[in-house]
């Protein structure tokens, strides 16, 4: 995983000092929360890890010694490291974010573990990642240090360059485009995500019986051509075609999660936190079912998307 074990045998020959062993072990018992703070960062675990090697390497080029607060300093050094990847990211937005996407994983997720993915899900919700990648790096950087990691922004100011006034209202912005606005009444989103929740949880399980339990017999699938195996038509209509077809092809739900797709509840289909598909729902009128759907998959098509959190239900 990287870190004070491969410094020393990359820099050193023998059994490593005491000081030095004792740095280390305040350094590894300091690596979970760094790990968790880069990735909410940098929405990529492999970039995470080497964020965090890189505050090792800074440590051990600094008089330990001299460093009142390691928690906070390390803090403060991953922090800026990722705040530089993430500007650098930005400066080339032709470069994807996140983790790597093997072939076949749109649709089907193909060549994806199922265990790993699931880790991935615990660690940081698919949902929570794509939305943080829309914000701009000092949003970003502002929101998951106060909201998630409770620093006073009176420490975040300097990180960002702003004033403490200033960070403050970048954590606000950034909040409210994490949350979003629902577009329709508390009560119906609750709703919407329960049918949400129920075809995601169908797909997940090829469950053709508990698809048509969810689907209207009328209902229509559309989707893009990007989101498809070749030769599959771009619409299909019916509750039975509607749910086989999902059940052939429906792995991709194993990374979907529910989240405000135009301020109505959809999903979004992230392997490793990277956006792939947007599934966007039509409800009946009752809203108990699924009336439509549209999978998403053009890149300028998700640009123009709102995308935010799904309220947690009261």
């Amino acid at each position: 995983m990287g870190g004070p074990r491969e410094t020393r045998a990359a820099g050193k020959a023998g059994p490593p000092g005491a000081a030095e062993a004792g740095l280390a072990e305040r350094f590894e018992a300091e690596r979970r929360p760094l790990r968790a703070l880069a990735h909410r960062m940098l929405g990529s675990r492999a970039e995470a890890e080497d964020a965090v090697q890189e505050a090792w390497l800074r440590l051990s080029r600094v008089d330990a010694d001299a460093v009142e607060n390691l928690p906070g300093w390390l803090r403060t050094v991953v922090t800026r490291i990722c705040l530089d990847a993430l500007r650098a990211r930005r400066a080339r937005p032709e470069e994807p974010a996140g983790e790597e996407l093997p072939e076949g994983a749109g649709v089907s997720g193909a060549g994806q573990d199922p265990e790993e993915e699931a880790l991935r899900a615990e660690e940081v919700g698919r949902a929570l990642l794509v939305v943080l990648e829309r914000l701009g790096p000092a949003e970003r950087v502002a929101f998951v240090l106060h909201d998630t990691f409770a620093v006073p922004f009176e420490e975040i100011a300097p990180l960002v360059g702003r004033t403490p006034v200033a960070a403050k209202q970048l954590a606000s912005r950034a909040r409210r485009r994490v949350r979003g606005a629902a577009g329709v009444p508390q009560a119906e989103l609750a709703r919407q995500r329960r049918v949400v929740e129920a075809f995601l949880a169908a797909s997940r399980g090829g469950d053709v019986a508990a698809l048509l339990a969810v689907l209207a017999p009328d209902v229509v699938r559309r989707a893009d051509a990007a989101a498809l195996p070749p030769g599959r038509a771009a619409e299909a209509r019916g509750a039975r075609r509607v749910a086989e077809e999902i059940a052939a092809l429906g792995g991709g739900a194993l990374f979907a999660e529910p989240a405000l797709v135009n301020g109505r509840v959809g999903a979004v289909v992230a392997p490793g936190g990277r956006l792939r598909l947007v599934l966007s729902f039509a409800f009946t009128p009752d809203g108990g079912a699924v009336a439509g759907y549209e999978v998403i998959a053009t890149p300028e098509r998700l640009r123009r998307l709102t995308l935010a959190l799904v309220p947690a239900p009261d």
